[in-house]
């Protein structure tokens, strides 16, 4: 989130990752796919966890809102204009500070009580069928497999699943960094095992797609499952639905 304005439901939604810190680039601003790289199929997907195999994180966090009896504007007004709010989060999606410290601290800039804050905004968030079954389907196919995340803490992640349809997690809680750090992706490909100009990069934020441009990576910027997933089988050259 920059200081441009923007629509209240999509400021609302760039939480994970909210504000750039690393490479720009060019990206589909209407969502789908990047065309680099198309034309032989790809071995490898990365892929974001939250507003990509989940349900939406915006209505989660608007559903809360009202919940508390705050303003949503309110939320995305410190996430979009704030720098103290920016920083908070930024130190949570790194591990650099903990939950509880975030809550305390978020919460007296919204002006609510802390216990719960976190859970409460993901509480309708659930995975997205469609979209699993889709990496599944992927993975059970041969193509390696990663997911790439910032997190806010990781014990709300459905390890048992992940383990499933995955080869390698990133989490930044648990790397110290976040995207759109390079690394990231790197380490993404790496813990895949399938080299970075070979894999295909899944993101619903469009300024988390082009560090992963830059490493030869396709990407695909998610908006929902019926376009991410006709785009992921043509790149990956495999059935997915």
């Amino acid at each position: 989130m920059g200081a441009e304005e923007q629509p209240a439901s999509e400021a609302a939604g760039q939480r994970h990752g909210a504000w750039p810190d690393g490479d720009g680039g060019q990206v589909d601003p209407q969502g789908g796919i990047e065309t680099a790289g198309e034309a032989e199929a790809r071995s490898g997907l990365l892929i974001d966890w939250g507003g990509v195999l989940t349900t939406s994180l915006f209505a989660s966090f608007q559903a809360y809102c009202v919940e508390v009896q705050i303003d949503p504007q309110t939320l995305v007004g410190r996430f979009s204009a704030d720098p103290a709010s920016r920083e908070l989060l930024i130190a949570l999606e790194k591990g650099e500070l903990d939950e509880t410290a975030f809550e305390l601290r978020f919460a007296a800039l919204l002006g609510i009580e802390p216990e719960g804050l976190i859970d409460g905004l993901f509480a309708g968030v659930q995975p997205d069928p469609a979209m699993v079954d889709a990496v599944r389907r992927a993975h059970d196919a041969g193509v390696r497999t990663a997911l790439v995340s910032n997190s806010w803490g990781v014990h709300r992640y459905p390890h048992d699943l992940l383990s499933e349809i995955f080869d390698g997690i990133v989490l930044s809680g648990e790397e110290r960094m976040r995207k759109p750090s390079r690394r990231m992706y790197e380490l993404g490909a790496e813990r895949a095992g399938v080299a970075a100009a070979l894999c295909v990069y899944v993101d619903d934020l469009p300024f988390n797609l082009p560090p992963a441009e830059k490493l030869g990576m396709a990407t695909v910027h998610h908006t929902s499952a019926a376009t991410t997933i006709p785009a992921l089988e043509r790149l990956l050259g495999i059935p997915l639905a």
